[in-house]
């Protein structure tokens, strides 16, 4: 059937469906949802369960957009939602576009103009027939929130052209006779870094991360040239799992080569992915490496990212339904569920995980409608890889921190600019505000402080403790005096030449490259000072050289390399990984419902895989592979 056919039966359906004084204009797919026009919108918002039962018996999304004919003046619309909204919201911008018939309201407290199930945003359609959307005003000001806001904004027709022809494409009718599903690994088994899968049905291709490894010259892309993945205009979608540079640093660049399709991965995955991607070129210039894509990709990657929050069900192809759930690892990091034909299989991909509470996140969700294959990360997947308990690590950074400055030193802390500066950041606030610490200031340099002001935009991610902090006590403990953003060389060089007590959190979390090494090399020869890992350091950096009691460091200088003396005391705080470790890992599997058919394991060191695949297999009879590069496995 011809989607021209498809859409007119669906318009058809919906008509039918409708009550007698209720009409519409058209039906159009854009992206994995069916957009209703009408000239009655009113009608639509009177009925608050309409939508919801014409999705739930069409089995699709749907989104009902006024004709523009009907639209209040934006000033006489503005008027009418400050006097439907209450006050307490505190709206700071609208935005209103008319060729998708949306006003975008900014507030403080989005809550508030939704409204109870969405009461308010109904009553603003009925007084002004725009559809309200809203989003949340950033409570730190984010060059990179601000900047993708408008960029989508300006691009709006352009974007609603790409997703028209997603769905399409999404919604075209299924051909083959044929039954299968195949997974092909691209990189990131047997090994950390290059994260990249493709998974294959007769009718669908979809890629599952695209990764670089930022360590590695001779591993440092995956495989993308093989017949599964290429041409990469033969993909019907790329999901992305979570932000970090091992799992989407290679985006853009499959929009240089000829990508045209979809991105799909949560809002903050969005942002995160825009800040990390931007700073990897930047980076990979002032050290004169190979640049592999443009700033001018990563807007390409940006006008076709569809966004998709927890427990969303939705179609990225013909056969292939994704779900996200969260992965408790980072702001917006996903567990990805793939329900594939009408129910003839069903994976989980993992991502990284973390299947334990943490400051930031709750644990990572293992409950699924239904699985029969999993693919999860085995970071620490050794037998011997246990971290010590949340608690046992905050108490251990505090006495560290503590001792330090009771000496008269600098605490200089390593860290992704994503997840474990916050979580590390959270704990350092609770304890100077409760004088567990002495009030000192926490310099905050690289990215870090604009990562910390995208999970300020969307404190929804977060844990219900932090949640009910921000939202019913009005307590934002990212918002802390203590903490200093380091936003110029010139004040890195005022906290180099004027050492005094203070926590320094600096990118790169590894030490490869960043602001950690100015002050390293700074502060590394002063016994009085203390340098804490608090993640995972991979083979071949300098934070793992540095862990194995490397008394003399080699840093990059103009005339080659320096000699910095290691004087200052090295402490490794374990417990802060965003990573499950082995006793979760196995946990997650246990307590896994449904109970799956077989495991495989990927991301990690070569022994961290085989070790989590055999003990699985031994404690659980699963069937259970290490998987290697470059290998296709089909599981039905």
């Amino acid at each position: 059937m011809a989607i021209e056919d498809i859409l007119s039966e669906l318009k058809k359906k919906i008509e039918d469906a409708l009550p007698s004084d209720t009409t519409i204009s058209n039906v159009e797919f854009e992206g994995p949802q069916l957009v209703v026009y009408t000239e009655e919108p009113r009608k639509f918002a009177d009925n608050g369960n309409l939508v919801r039962n014409l999705a739930k018996n069409l089995r699709t999304r749907i989104v009902v957009r006024p004709d523009p004919k009907v639209l209040l003046a934006p000033e006489e619309s503005i008027e009418k939602i400050k006097a439907t909204v209450p006050e307490d919201s505190v709206i700071s911008n609208y935005y209103f576009d008319e060729d998708v018939g949306e006003v975008i309201i900014e507030a403080e407290k989005p809550g508030l103009v939704i409204g109870k199930h969405g009461e308010t945003l109904r009553e603003i359609t009925k007084k002004v027939g725009w559809t309200p959307k809203v989003v949340r005003t950033p409570p730190i000001k984010s060059r990179t929130v601000n900047n993708i806001r408008e960029f989508m904004r300006t691009n709006l027709k352009e974007r609603k052209e790409i997703l028209k022809t997603v769905g399409r494409k999404i919604h075209r009718e299924c051909t083959s006779k044929d039954e299968w599903v195949r997974i092909t690994s691209l990189g990131g088994c047997r090994e950390v870094g290059r994260s990249c899968f493709v998974l294959s049905t007769p009718e669908s291709r979809v890629m599952v991360d695209c990764g670089v490894n930022v360590g590695s010259d001779e591993n440092m892309t995956p495989y993308l040239y093989v017949p599964e993945a290429y041409p990469l205009n033969q993909l019907d979608a790329v999901v992305i799992t979570h932000a970090h540079l091992d799992h989407q640093g290679l985006v853009p660049l499959l929009y240089k080569y000829g990508y045209e399709g979809p991105i799909y991965c949560t809002p903050p995955t969005r942002d995160l992915m825009a800040l990390l991607q931007l700073d990897y070129i930047d980076v990979a210039a002032r050290d004169a490496r190979k640049i592999p894509y443009e700033s001018a990709d990563i807007r390409e990657v940006l006008k076709h990212t569809i966004t998709l929050d927890y427990e969303e069900v939705t179609d990225i192809a013909p056969d292939i339904k994704l779900t996200f759930h969260n992965a408790g690892h980072i702001l917006g990091s996903s567990i990805s569920h793939f329900h594939i034909g009408d129910g003839r299989h069903n994976i989980v991909m993992t991502g990284d995980y973390k299947y334990g509470p943490t400051r930031l996140f709750d644990p990572a969700v293992n409950k699924f409608p239904r699985v029969e294959t999993v693919i999860t990360e085995s970071t620490y997947g050794n037998s011997n890889a246990i971290q010590p308990s949340l608690k046992e690590a905050e108490k251990n950074l505090q006495n560290i921190v503590k001792r330090t400055i009771d000496r008269n030193g600098i605490v200089l802390i390593p860290a992704f600019a994503v997840g474990r500066s916050q979580e590390v950041m959270i704990v350092l606030e609770e304890a100077i505000r409760k004088g567990i610490i002495s009030d000192i200031p926490v310099y905050l340099d690289g990215m870090i402080w604009e990562a910390t002001a995208i999970h300020a935009t969307y404190p929804e991610y977060l844990n219900n403790d932090l949640r009910k902090l921000i939202f019913q006590k009005g307590q934002n403990p990212f918002l802390s005096e203590n903490f200093r953003s380091v936003d110029s060389n010139e004040l890195r060089r005022n906290i180099i030449d004027d050492p005094h007590p203070c926590v320094i959190l600096a990118t790169a979390g590894m030490m490869n490259a960043g602001p950690i090494l100015d002050y390293f090399k700074a502060f590394a020869p002063d016994e009085r000072n203390t340098l804490v890992f608090v993640g995972y350091q991979a083979d071949g950096t300098m934070g793992r050289r540095i862990q194995k009691g490397w008394k003399e460091v080699p840093l990059p200088a103009k005339n080659g390399s320096d000699m910095v003396k290691m004087n200052m005391e090295v402490e490794i705080v374990d417990g802060f990984s965003g990573h499950s470790d082995r006793k979760q890992l196995m946990d997650y599997v246990k307590k896994m419902k449904p109970r799956p058919e077989r495991i495989f394991t990927m991301h990690g060191e070569e022994s961290s895989c085989i070790d989590l695949a055999s003990s699985m297999y031994k404690k659980y009879r699963l069937e259970t592979r290490a998987l290697t590069n470059l290998e296709t496995v089909r599981l039905v």
